[in-house]
Protein backbone atom coordinates (compact mmCIF):
# COMPACT_ATOMS: atom_id res chain seq x y z
CA UNK A 1 0.00 0.00 0.00
CA UNK A 2 1.40 3.41 -0.86
CA UNK A 3 2.08 6.04 1.77
CA UNK A 4 -0.46 8.34 0.09
CA UNK A 5 -3.33 5.88 0.53
CA UNK A 6 -2.20 5.19 4.10
CA UNK A 7 -2.29 8.92 4.84
CA UNK A 8 -5.72 9.24 3.26
CA UNK A 9 -7.07 6.52 5.52
CA UNK A 10 -5.46 7.99 8.62
CA UNK A 11 -6.61 11.53 7.80
CA UNK A 12 -10.04 11.59 6.16
CA UNK A 13 -9.63 15.30 5.45
CA UNK A 14 -11.85 18.35 5.81
CA UNK A 15 -14.90 16.88 4.06
CA UNK A 16 -15.23 14.11 6.66
CA UNK A 17 -14.55 16.56 9.48
CA UNK A 18 -17.30 18.86 8.25
CA UNK A 19 -19.69 15.90 8.00
CA UNK A 20 -18.80 14.97 11.60
CA UNK A 21 -19.68 18.47 12.80
CA UNK A 22 -22.76 18.91 10.62
CA UNK A 23 -25.85 20.17 12.42
CA UNK A 24 -29.43 19.39 11.46
CA UNK A 25 -32.60 21.37 12.02
CA UNK A 26 -35.65 19.74 13.50
CA UNK A 27 -37.30 20.04 10.09
CA UNK A 28 -34.35 18.30 8.40
CA UNK A 29 -34.60 15.33 10.77
CA UNK A 30 -38.38 15.16 10.62
CA UNK A 31 -38.34 15.05 6.82
CA UNK A 32 -35.47 12.57 6.63
CA UNK A 33 -36.88 10.18 9.20
CA UNK A 34 -40.57 10.52 8.32
CA UNK A 35 -41.72 11.77 11.72
CA UNK A 36 -43.30 14.99 12.90
CA UNK A 37 -41.38 17.75 14.60
CA UNK A 38 -43.76 17.23 17.51
CA UNK A 39 -42.55 13.63 17.88
CA UNK A 40 -38.94 14.79 17.94
CA UNK A 41 -39.75 17.40 20.60
CA UNK A 42 -41.54 14.69 22.59
CA UNK A 43 -38.41 12.50 22.59
CA UNK A 44 -36.42 15.55 23.65
CA UNK A 45 -38.85 16.21 26.51
CA UNK A 46 -38.30 12.62 27.67
CA UNK A 47 -34.53 13.23 27.75
CA UNK A 48 -33.76 10.77 24.96
CA UNK A 49 -32.08 13.42 22.81
CA UNK A 50 -30.56 16.73 23.83
CA UNK A 51 -29.92 19.05 20.91
CA UNK A 52 -27.84 22.17 21.29
CA UNK A 53 -29.58 25.52 21.08
CA UNK A 54 -28.75 28.23 18.60
CA UNK A 55 -30.86 31.01 20.04
CA UNK A 56 -34.38 29.58 20.08
CA UNK A 57 -33.66 27.02 17.34
CA UNK A 58 -32.59 23.47 18.04
CA UNK A 59 -29.37 22.25 16.43
CA UNK A 60 -29.15 18.47 16.19
CA UNK A 61 -25.75 16.77 15.89
CA UNK A 62 -24.92 13.51 14.15
CA UNK A 63 -25.12 11.90 17.60
CA UNK A 64 -28.66 13.24 18.09
CA UNK A 65 -29.59 11.98 14.63
CA UNK A 66 -28.19 8.52 15.38
CA UNK A 67 -29.98 8.40 18.74
CA UNK A 68 -33.24 9.44 17.08
CA UNK A 69 -32.85 6.64 14.53
CA UNK A 70 -32.34 4.16 17.39
CA UNK A 71 -35.41 5.52 19.19
CA UNK A 72 -37.59 5.18 16.10
CA UNK A 73 -36.30 1.70 15.34
CA UNK A 74 -36.95 0.63 18.92
CA UNK A 75 -40.48 2.04 18.82
CA UNK A 76 -41.16 0.32 15.48
CA UNK A 77 -40.06 -2.97 17.03
CA UNK A 78 -42.39 -2.48 19.99
CA UNK A 79 -39.91 -1.50 22.69
CA UNK A 80 -41.10 0.87 25.41
CA UNK A 81 -39.58 4.32 25.79
CA UNK A 82 -38.21 3.20 29.15
CA UNK A 83 -36.37 0.28 27.54
CA UNK A 84 -35.08 2.54 24.78
CA UNK A 85 -33.89 5.11 27.34
CA UNK A 86 -32.02 2.39 29.25
CA UNK A 87 -30.45 1.14 26.02
CA UNK A 88 -29.29 4.65 25.12
CA UNK A 89 -27.91 5.20 28.63
CA UNK A 90 -25.88 1.99 28.34
CA UNK A 91 -24.65 3.03 24.91
CA UNK A 92 -23.02 6.09 26.44
CA UNK A 93 -21.67 4.29 29.53
CA UNK A 94 -20.19 1.12 28.00
CA UNK A 95 -17.65 1.74 25.21
CA UNK A 96 -17.46 -1.99 24.38
CA UNK A 97 -21.28 -2.17 24.28
CA UNK A 98 -21.32 -5.55 26.07
CA UNK A 99 -24.05 -4.70 28.58
CA UNK A 100 -26.02 -2.85 25.92
CA UNK A 101 -25.81 -5.77 23.52
CA UNK A 102 -26.89 -8.22 26.24
CA UNK A 103 -29.83 -5.98 27.10
CA UNK A 104 -30.77 -5.73 23.44
CA UNK A 105 -30.51 -9.50 23.00
CA UNK A 106 -32.78 -10.06 26.02
CA UNK A 107 -35.29 -7.52 24.68
CA UNK A 108 -35.23 -9.06 21.22
CA UNK A 109 -35.73 -12.57 22.63
CA UNK A 110 -38.70 -11.33 24.68
CA UNK A 111 -40.18 -9.52 21.65
CA UNK A 112 -39.83 -12.65 19.51
CA UNK A 113 -41.52 -14.74 22.20
CA UNK A 114 -44.34 -12.17 22.46
CA UNK A 115 -44.85 -12.03 18.68
CA UNK A 116 -44.90 -15.83 18.41
CA UNK A 117 -47.59 -15.93 21.09
CA UNK A 118 -49.58 -13.27 19.22
CA UNK A 119 -49.14 -15.21 15.98
CA UNK A 120 -50.50 -18.37 17.62
CA UNK A 121 -53.45 -16.38 18.98
CA UNK A 122 -54.11 -14.92 15.53
CA UNK A 123 -53.87 -18.34 13.88
CA UNK A 124 -56.39 -19.73 16.39
CA UNK A 125 -58.76 -16.81 15.83
CA UNK A 126 -58.47 -17.11 12.04
CA UNK A 127 -59.20 -20.83 12.19
CA UNK A 128 -62.24 -20.24 14.36
CA UNK A 129 -63.54 -17.46 12.10
CA UNK A 130 -63.05 -19.62 9.01
CA UNK A 131 -64.94 -22.45 10.68
CA UNK A 132 -67.81 -20.08 11.52
CA UNK A 133 -67.77 -18.75 7.96
CA UNK A 134 -67.97 -22.30 6.56
CA UNK A 135 -70.90 -23.07 8.86
CA UNK A 136 -72.71 -19.88 7.76
CA UNK A 137 -72.12 -20.64 4.07
CA UNK A 138 -73.31 -24.22 4.50
CA UNK A 139 -76.43 -23.08 6.35
CA UNK A 140 -77.28 -20.44 3.74
CA UNK A 141 -76.71 -22.86 0.85
CA UNK A 142 -78.90 -25.45 2.56
CA UNK A 143 -81.67 -22.93 3.12
CA UNK A 144 -81.29 -21.34 -0.32
CA UNK A 145 -80.29 -17.98 1.07
CA UNK A 146 -78.07 -15.34 -0.48
CA UNK A 147 -74.45 -15.59 0.63
CA UNK A 148 -74.21 -11.78 0.55
CA UNK A 149 -70.44 -11.68 0.93
CA UNK A 150 -68.03 -9.86 -1.29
Amino acid sequence: MSSVSQRQRADPGPAAASEESRLYTIGDLAAELGVTTRAIRFYESKGLIAPARRGVARAYSRRDRARLKLILRGKNLGFSLEAIAEYLKLYDADPAHITQTQMLLNGVEEAIKDLLTKRADLDRSLKELKDIRAQCVAHLQKEGGDLGCG
